[in-house]
């Protein structure tokens, strides 16, 4: 079994989410991917039991594979994260960790169009039983809406031109390959924007899985819940990856420190950020940002 995740700000999560190494204790992994934060949580702490959500089954195989190390100490659940701690019992886990991005499984083994470097039909699906795909966005949203969208999950500066582009291209047959969408994109945009730090498609893509699998929407729901679900003395740790995922979780948690009757604090007064020696052993997390609260 090849793993190709590495897991991001590993030192720093074991440190804020470190538990008793004599004590049993409960995590919830809401966002598992191939198992590597849940498999150094499990080999550093042996009394620690890990339930590992995964909204994807292709990917939670690699997971048990990984972790079947660990018998009896890793129960894997196929849910979305928010719909899996709606439903969990009150104070019945002690630490709870996020991991909001997109695993380098998705980009090269899947086959799903999550890169559009390569040639892969236009799907971006993480729940492959989902009812769209990306490529029944491109095809049917309105030139207004996919303008907004692209704007809005993408923050692209040139989403009315990608938009219009779209709707263009598919008037001479459907879109349904990630290449055609990144030839279209690459199209669209000035010429002194094709060839920047990064492709002009990354942005549009982004939008588009964001909306295809709902990811900003599950997130303060699924917070809210897990500070329910978390025992007294318990901490949450989420770690983003863009800044639309980073503000939800940053006004989320500051606004429930506020409350009167607040059950939190914030244990990360600024994010938790990789040093330079993990961002050069692996590039992904250059954009990771760590916070972690404790209930009280």
């Amino acid at each position: 079994m090849e793993i190709l995740h590495y897991p991001v700000l590993h030192d720093s999560v074991l440190e804020y989410l470190a538990l008793s190494t004599d004590e049993d204790a409960v995590m919830i992994d809401c966002t598992t991917g191939e198992g590597g934060h849940s498999n150094l949580f499990l080999e550093r702490f042996p009394r620690l039991h890990v339930i590992g959500i995964d909204r994807d089954k292709e990917i939670q195989k690699k997971a048990i594979e990984r972790l079947s190390i660990y018998p009896g100490r890793f129960t894997p659940v196929n849910s979305w994260f928010d719909e899996y701690l709606k439903g969990a019992e009150s104070e019945s886990a002690d630490r709870i960790l996020f991991d909001l991005g997109i695993s380098i499984f998705h980009y090269e083994e899947s086959k799903r169009g999550f890169s559009f470097r390569k040639d892969e039909p236009l799907d971006m699906r993480l729940n492959e039983d989902a009812s769209f795909s990306a490529a029944d966005i491109v095809n049917n949203y309105s030139e207004e809406d996919l303008a907004d969208l692209i704007y809005r999950y993408g923050e692209e500066r040139y989403s009315r031109r990608i938009a219009h582009a779209f709707v263009e291209e598919r008037k001479k047959g459907p879109i349904e390959t990630s290449k055609r969408a990144e030839d279209i994109i690459f199209h669209a945009v000035p010429k002194e924007y094709r060839y920047g730090r990064i492709s002009p498609a990354t942005r549009t893509f982004q939008a588009l899985r964001i909306e295809v699998n709902g990811e900003l929407d599950r997130i303060k729901p699924a917070l809210l819940d897990a500070i329910r679900v978390l025992k007294k003395g318990g901490r949450i740790g989420v770690i983003t990856f863009h800044s639309l995922e980073d503000r939800i979780v940053k006004w989320t948690f500051k606004e429930e420190e506020a409350r009167p009757d607040s059950q939190i604090r914030i244990i990360t007064k600024k994010p938790v950020v990789p040093s330079a020696e993990e961002e050069k052993e692996n590039a992904p997390s250059r954009s990771a940002k760590l916070r972690v609260v404790e209930k009280i």
